[in-house]
């Protein structure tokens, strides 16, 4: 049996917790929604992580995704909720999972979904510096190849409807797709409870962010071609090419040409408009892809 520590996640739809009660029944840690798309902030956040926090549990907030909008909108607006409340130790999760009618995914592609969710993270972590920033998703997100690599996962999956801390932590851990899960929601009754496949004092080490995550999934970009730039057949733009594909800034429709031309440079700059930290310093429309911006777009592209 794994070594284990357990929680709770809270949103407005759940009523005021006695979080030192809960720390005394053997919880290590609780998450609370925080945000939700681009303006709506959860009316019950502030109080249920201050209590979270008051009782000594490693503490955490989530933003619900509508991957359909601004990435940037969206993370700007998780930061704002967040920012008051998150010190050192804490850690971040972007819910990424579709409505019953799917509306806030509607019109998004799976390499869309992707690439938004590589830039909300990306943007969080910039805003909180060495903290924890990981996805809550299901199996079919991730099956679906909307989750990037390279992140903790949150997982939910509910196989015996209410359920015991115990009877989870008898089971076989999941691997949705060969995932390596680091949170698992097992059960929402009467309450979300979860685990952490860590014991309370990894756990809390874990959450401080200075050690590397040892269920980090690495993905290698391939080196960058140097020499690669605009309006130029060597090195030849086919890989950047498939990769833009793969992540849907070009579309399929395109013929590949080792030529870095009009319908490569506008994929480009459309990469960066959705991840402008990868732009060159003072533009704002960008067609030349750099070292770093090309490892991103690959690891948007391929990390599993």
């Amino acid at each position: 049996m794994s070594q284990t520590s357990r929680g709770i996640d809270v949103s407005a739809y759940q009523a005021a917790q006695d979080w030192k009660k809960h720390a005394a029944d053997g919880l290590t840690f609780a998450f609370a929604k925080a945000s939700e798309g681009q303006k709506t902030h959860d009316l019950k956040f502030a109080s249920h992580v201050k209590g979270i926090r008051a009782a000594g549990l490693v503490a955490g907030a989530y933003h619900f995704a509508w991957p359909n909008q601004s990435a940037a909108k969206e993370a700007a607006n998780y930061i704002a909720a967040v920012k008051p409340h998150a010190g050192p130790g804490f850690l971040h999760w972007l819910d990424l999972e579709a409505y019953s009618d799917r509306r806030n995914y509607k019109g998004a592609t799976a390499a869309q979904i992707k690439a938004y969710a590589a830039a909300w993270i990306a943007a969080v972590k910039k805003a909180f510096p060495g903290q924890r920033v990981g996805i809550y998703t299901s199996a079919s997100d991730i099956a679906a190849g909307h989750v990037p690599s390279g992140v903790p996962l949150w997982y939910p999956a509910y196989p015996w409807g209410a359920a015991t801390y115990a009877r989870a932590e008898a089971a076989t851990r999941p691997k949705p797709s060969g995932r390596t899960v680091t949170f698992w929601q097992f059960t929402s009754t009467p309450l979300d409870r979860n685990i952490a496949y860590m014991s309370p004092s990894q756990l809390r080490e874990w959450a401080k962010g200075a050690a590397a995550d040892p269920d980090d999934e690495a993905y290698k970009p391939p080196a960058f071609p140097t020499g690669l730039a605009p309006n130029k057949a060597k090195p030849s733009a086919v890989t950047l090419q498939r990769a833009l594909k793969a992540t849907g800034y070009m579309s399929k429709s395109v013929k590949e040409s080792p030529n870095y031309g009009p319908a490569t440079q506008a994929a480009v700059a459309k990469f960066h408009n959705a991840h402008p930290q990868y732009r060159a310093k003072g533009t704002t429309h960008d067609v030349k892809i750099g070292p770093k911006g090309w490892g991103a777009l690959f690891r948007l592209a391929y990390g599993k």
